[in-house]
């Protein structure tokens, strides 16, 4: 099928408009949960020790756990029913799991909860991700899974940094408050984005689409190495997002303090995801790539500096700016990952990048909390540089692949 026409602001780009509401409401909700989940599991807000990490671990493994053993599915319904139908489903889902994880602290519900609730997230981020597939010109792509891009991680920042601030004004007995507005959020979006979709024409599915062809479509080499490098780089960023919190206590920095600091960032992300992803759409989506990888390397040496000599200006300036480079990866390698899908396996291509994602989250998890538990800061000091390596080798494997293909074109059309 051919590329959309460019998409606008008027009625054609309401599609694009209503799931950028949705995903933006969404990952807010999530953002929020995610912020007071250690504090909430483990019964106080800071200074964890050891067993306390443990259990928060395992508990927070458990979404990942979810998201990647269903997301395949999830793709491969959207790709047969229709793109929206699993994307208000999972949010409608998501909203009563928060309901739920609101009335229980019990670690065995809340493990059996955040599975569910990793299943809804897998369908939401298929699916959301083929909507703007669908509905984007090849020629900006990279502009608009920017844009994408942009709700996406400005919804997790600004969730998380709100997140943070009732962490610190709310007693810990009262957290599950978090829970029951991150599900408010959750159902305001759905009825925001289903308004905007109202007449709107949408990706119907294709019936005669199976399951059986997800390995045919979606595990190809030129797939799997643009979508590896996203699970070395979430096994840092789950790990961030779970203890980030409570390690800023433990430097010095407070929870009010890191909340202005992570909403600032979030505004960085808002002017920086579409810009990033229109030079993808200009310059080629490896060299974009290839900067990103190197600032999410460059953050992780300047962590282990922090974690060693403390939050010295000059290094946190380093981590900041890193973060920026580090920015350039998601638009352009969304972009990538839709140059080589087709309209028929879409949502399960892009499933595949939930699946290194959630499975990173799982893996980053389990690992560094091991690590901590077992030799305290030299073990983080093992998995930043563990995680560093990888990403290293998968970006060269990349462009080697590119290489060997030919000179990359910046608007590469769906093969």
């Amino acid at each position: 099928m051919p590329d959309p026409p460019a998409s606008g602001t008027g009625r054609a780009g309401r599609p694009l408009l209503a799931v950028f509401s949705a995903t933006f409401f969404v990952r807010f909700a999530f953002g929020i949960t995610v912020a007071v989940l250690a504090s909430y599991i483990s019964g106080q807000s800071s200074l964890f020790g050891q067993q306390e990490v443990g259990v928060v671990g395992v508990v927070a493994s458990l979404a990942p756990v979810g998201e990647f053993s269903t997301v395949l599915l999830s793709g491969a319904a959207a790709d047969r029913y229709g793109r929206f139908p699993v994307l208000f489903g999972g949010i409608a889902s998501a909203a009563v799991i928060f309901v739920v994880v609101a009335l229980t602290r019990n670690p065995y519900l809340l493990g059996v909860a955040n599975l569910a609730f990793g299943v809804s997230s897998g369908a939401i981020l298929a699916s959301s991700l083929a909507i703007v597939a669908d509905h984007s010109a090849a020629t900006e792509r990279g502009f608009e899974m920017g844009r994408f891009d942009a709700m996406n991680l400005s919804g997790w920042i600004a969730g998380f940094a709100f997140g943070l601030g009732v962490r610190g004004a709310v007693p810990n007995a009262s957290l599950g408050i978090a829970f029951l507005l991150g599900s408010a959020v959750l159902a305001g979006g759905l009825g925001f984005a289903a308004l905007l979709l109202r007449g709107q024409p949408a990706y119907q599915g294709d019936p005669a689409y199976s399951f059986s062809d997800v390995t045919r479509h979606v595990f190809r080499r030129s797939v799997l190495l643009v979508t590896l490098p996203w699970l070395v780089i979430y096994m840092l960023i789950g790990t961030a997002l779970v203890f980030l919190g409570p390690a800023s206590g433990g430097i010095g920095v407070g929870s009010t303090e890191l909340a202005a600091i992570i909403g600032g960032g979030g505004l960085v992300l808002v002017l920086t995801q579409p810009t990033f992803g229109r030079m993808a759409d200009r310059f080629g989506r490896m060299r974009l790539m290839t900067v990103g990888a190197a600032g999410f390397v460059l953050v992780m040496v300047f962590a282990s500096l922090i974690v060693a000599f403390g939050p010295a200006v000059p290094l946190l300036a380093g981590v900041g700016v890193s973060v920026v480079a580090a920015l350039a990866y998601g638009p352009a390698a969304l972009a990538a990952l839709t140059d080589l899908s087709l309209q028929m396996s879409r949502a399960t291509t892009m499933a595949i990048y939930s699946l290194t994602i959630s499975l990173g989250m799982l893996v980053g998890l389990l690992v560094s909390t091991q690590l901590f538990a077992q030799l305290g800061n030299v073990g983080l000091y093992i998995f930043f540089g563990s995680v560093a390596a990888a990403l290293v080798i998968l970006t060269l494997a990349r462009l080697v692949d590119v290489r060997a293909a030919g000179s990359e074109r910046p608007t590469t059309p769906a093969r």
